[in-house]
């Protein structure tokens, strides 16, 4: 069948993809696509030390190289999920897979930090061209008996493809170095521009009114200002002043966003469509779900390293079973929920998520090793796929066809709003939990000593050598700390999953999702 044989209207500016080899293809495009994006989130975490050895820089100038990606990223998702919308999705595809792999590659290629900060600004707008549109093919040109599935594709790789990026970028960084962990997204990159080329339809919406310049901004301030309190709160303190300010200006901005967008004809995001159910309970499930596994990765790296003394690699590949098993559940979750309801799976899934959390907290100890917390790696693996693919396609399905790139760019932000708050909430907890069961253990120490083993379970394992015949007792009081704080942090996500299973069963989408 031919390309253009395959292609049948499905309204103004769309098409429908009918032939099932050329909606294959189309997939395969907008995975490879989506997967540099994600991988590049987490990749370039695992090469701190590197980087800031490198470039002769501090802790803090390697974190903001890594979150200023990021950032950029949850800034123009909305915007330039809309202009998608009116220029083309497959031109702003191609262009953002351009821009996306130029940045990288000038990031692999960087004489100093600051070209390498910049170039990661770059990525971030290329990823931000590419993330919504990927999604927004789907949703717009696939018919609606190949949209459930495809969406749990798309959903398992979204989920799983920051912990898959970790482990290449881990293998990458002990096999040569952290300048090869940018070979990956380039490749992928070359990859997907090939295959959107040849496969990816060429789908626009005509619109009524002018792109929404003043609430594309106003969004913009508000995303940044948001992003960069949840980022830098843990790091500098909740009162610092760059975080006050942060809250402050992005608090504005979201509510003039809400006020303008309410009174302007052709807004860049109804914000009216959140008094929908499936709307408003699956961008709910996305924050906390995405937050809850954010948290929970935070906590598994260190448990890994410092507590278990793994490497890098073998740590990121204790958590792939969370992954692969995420990835299966997305993939399964369309036919559970044509069986039960979309409902019903989230509902399932959330309450696998908090079983998870829950073992995690239950069986987890230092002598118990990554035995005490597989149990609950594999619990919230199930989980978290079976709720991610429902909540995704109740956000999509509830803008019309028209809107499906700022529909994917919602999700997306959504998911990134998640993965911050849950790092900054569960992280917090657990160091709060690490310092009030360590305080007690640290009497007779040399103060510098006891001062340093108080920021953490790796600080406390670096000086445990100054501190004489109680290095021993040091060691061991510090992992058992960090397994109390562990425990915590555990609890409170277990407690923020059984409020959100109560929102979804109460207020989540029909059995049916609202064209």
């Amino acid at each position: 069948m031919s390309i253009e044989s395959s292609l049948q209207p499905a309204g103004a500016g769309a098409v429908t993809i009918d032939d099932s080899r050329r909606r294959r293809a189309v997939m395969l495009g907008v995975c490879l696509a989506l997967m540099a994006v994600i991988a590049s989130v987490s990749g370039l975490n695992v090469a701190q030390p590197d980087i800031a050895v490198e470039f002769d820089v501090s802790q803090s100038t390697v974190l903001w190289i890594i979150n200023i990606y990021t950032i950029t990223l949850a800034a123009l998702l909305l915007p330039l999920g809309a202009v998608g919308d009116r220029w083309g999705r497959k031109p702003v595809l191609i262009i953002g897979l351009v821009v996306f792999g130029i940045a990288s590659a000038a990031a692999g290629l960087a004489a100093s930090a600051a070209i390498l900060l910049a170039s990661r600004v770059l990525a971030g707008v290329g990823a931000a061209m590419i993330m919504p549109v990927t999604l927004a093919v789907i949703t717009s040109s696939f018919p609606a008996e190949a949209r459930s599935q495809a969406i749990g594709v798309w959903t398992g790789v979204a989920g799983a493809g920051g912990l898959l990026g970790m482990f290449l970028s881990a293998v990458l960084v002990d096999l040569a170095n952290w300048r090869w962990l940018f070979v990956l997204p380039v490749v992928l990159v070359l990859a997907a521009v090939v295959v959107a080329v040849r496969s990816i339809p060429d789908s626009r919406d005509v619109f009524a009114y002018r792109f929404d310049t003043f609430g594309a901004l106003t969004s913009v301030v508000a995303v940044v200002g948001l992003i960069v309190v949840l980022h830098e709160g843990p790091e500098h303190g909740w009162t610092d002043p760059m975080t006050m300010v942060s809250l402050i200006v992005g608090a504005l901005g979201a509510v003039v966003f809400v006020v303008w967008e309410l009174r302007r004809e052709g807004p860049l995001l109804d914000v009216s469509l959140f008094r929908q159910r499936g709307l408003a309970s699956g961008s709910v499930t996305l924050l906390a779900v995405f937050g809850v596994q954010a948290g929970v990765a935070v906590v598994l790296y260190p448990y890994f390293q410092a507590v278990l003394g793994w490497s890098g690699l073998l740590s990121t590949v204790a958590i792939l079973p969370m992954a692969l098993l995420m990835m299966l559940t997305s993939g399964l979750a369309p036919r559970i929920a044509a069986g039960v309801g979309g409902r019903a799976t989230m509902a399932l899934g959330i309450a696998l998520g908090a079983v998870g959390l829950a073992l995690m907290a239950s069986l987890v100890s230092v002598e118990g090793g990554y035995l005490s917390v597989l149990p609950g790696i594999v619990a919230m693996g199930l989980g978290m796929g079976l709720a991610m693919t429902p909540s995704t396609e109740a956000i999509t399905s509830a803008l019309p066809r028209s809107q499906q790139g700022v529909a994917s760019a919602l999700n997306d932000v959504t998911r990134e709003f998640g993965t911050a708050l849950g790092v900054a909430l569960l992280g917090a907890v657990l160091a709060a939990g690490y310092r009030s069961a360590l305080g007690p253990r640290l009497e007779g120490l040399p103060a510098d000593t006891a001062e340093t083993a108080r920021e953490g379970v790796s600080n406390a394992l670096a000086v445990a050598d100054t501190a004489g015949p109680q290095a021993a007792a040091l060691v061991t009081a510090a992992k058992e700390s960090f397994v109390d704080g562990w425990q915590q942090g555990m609890w409170v996500g277990v407690g923020v999953m059984a409020v959100l299973l109560v929102v979804v069963l109460v207020r989540g989408p029909g059995r049916r999702p609202t064209p």
